[in-house]
């Protein structure tokens, strides 16, 4: 529980939430080792799967070859297992598993930078990390340190084996210490992930409004998994209305929801949910971090994780989250319509069928839905057939393929 002494404080900070110091301006996008290949650490067995230098080279080697460095996809991030299990005996710093990471984490940060990439790294605000790796609980300063001297460029911070009264002031330590290192590296939070039932909603979102104050972007849900289940329930979390929802008006510029990972190119979603997925982390304005083996994406899924459009929609430099602006539920029919403003006025709109049976229906979207008069005349782009489908009258319908999605740009004429 957040402490009264943190509300207080939070509840007098200005309306324009978040830090200013020029990192994560648009949601980060990479790739991360994370949901693919979790916990690996038995190289003999699996020497093309462990946690390990050579794993993290390949898939960038692949960003740049297979031109998602190109598409805006700079992160190569390192999650859980990296280290070893102990602190160094001597100067009681993290350490790089030796037989895994020979060359070691600073060494590792020169070649992603060498080919235009940048390297992140992941631990843990508690005791241990969550496959039971080195904590930074009571070592946040000389890990701060210690993981700017390796050059990193993003730290994504977990939330295991913490007290979750602890977080109000350890959390937003790490930040000071990482500040004051001079480097600048992306942090990532998981804070809220752990605040089961409301996840940072309590308290006027006292947690959510100092997270803006002192993380880039931060876990708000459950981890995601490689299935539709598990992605349609994310997407279900991020089913916010309003603009004025406490998570929706905290995501700006600098300070962003992460609903997890992207699942596209991996082993559990049709080409249609692979689409859907896409679609919405751009409405929701996302990071776009993939975590999947580069080396055996389809090319139906390489077009969908490069399609130029929609990261152009997820990049909006005005950086406002999208919202649902309609819904219906009867029988075999399951829609949805979702909405986000962009810089220049126009809308990215996102027709769901959220239906994962039958054949495709109908779904409409309204000028009415996002405020404009009725009978407004707009222009339409559908970003995936990468088209434009001419002056609409007031409202636009499209067939939408079961558990699939139609995205896409409104402006008004």
């Amino acid at each position: 529980m957040i402490s009264p002494a943190h509300i207080l404080l939070l509840l007098t900070l200005p309306a324009a939430w978040g830090l200013d110091d020029g990192l994560a301006r648009t949601p980060p996008m990479g790739w991360m080792s994370w949901e693919r290949f979790l916990c690996n650490t038995d190289c003999e067995s699996y020497p093309d799967s462990c946690i390990s230098e050579d794993l993290y080279k390949r898939q960038a080697d692949l960003m740049v070859s297979e031109g998602y460095l190109e598409a805006g996809y700079t992160q190569v991030n390192i999650d859980d297992c990296w280290s070893t299990l102990e602190r160094d005996p001597v100067t009681d710093e993290q350490v790089a598993d030796p037989d895994r990471f020979p060359g070691g984490i600073k060494a590792l940060s020169k070649y992603m930078h060498d080919k235009g990439l940048k390297l992140g790294l992941y631990s843990d605000i508690g005791t241990k990390t969550c496959g039971g790796y080195i904590g930074m609980q009571d070592h946040l300063e000389l890990d701060a340190n210690t993981f700017a001297s390796w050059d990193i460029d993003m730290l994504k911070v977990d939330g295991c084996y913490q007290d979750t009264d602890m977080m109000a002031d350890t959390y937003p330590e790490l930040s000071r210490a990482l500040n004051a290192t001079g480097r600048p590296i992306v942090y990532s939070c998981s804070w809220p992930a752990y605040l089961d039932p409301d996840y940072g909603e309590a308290d006027d979102a006292a947690v959510l409004k100092e997270l803006a104050q002192i993380c880039h972007l931060w876990r708000n849900w459950d981890d995601i998994e490689d299935s539709w289940a598990s992605v349609s329930s994310v997407i279900d979390f991020w089913k916010r209305n309003s603009t004025d929802d406490p998570f929706v008006a905290v995501a700006g510029p600098g300070h962003w929801n992460d609903p997890d990972q992207l699942m596209i190119g991996d082993n559990g979603l049709s080409i249609f949910e692979e689409r859907s997925q896409f679609a919405l982390w751009a409405i929701f304005a996302a990071p776009l971090i993939m975590s999947n083996d580069l080396a055996t994406v389809s090319p139906e899924s390489k077009a969908i994780l490069q399609n130029r459009e929609i990261i152009a929609v997820n990049q909006d430099p005005a950086g406002k989250q999208g919202i649902l602006v309609d819904e219906f539920a009867s029988g075999y029919s399951k829609y949805r319509v979702w909405a986000r403003e962009l810089h220049d006025g126009s809308y990215s709109i996102v027709l769901q069928n959220h239906h994962n049976m039958g054949t495709s229906v109908k779904i409409t979207f309204d000028a009415t839905m996002i405020g404009w008069e009725s009978g407004t005349k707009f222009a339409a782009r559908d970003l995936y057939a990468h088209k434009d489908l001419g002056d609409q009258s007031g409202s636009i319908t499209m067939l939408v393929n079961p558990s699939d999605v139609e995205a896409l740009v409104v402006k008004r004429l």
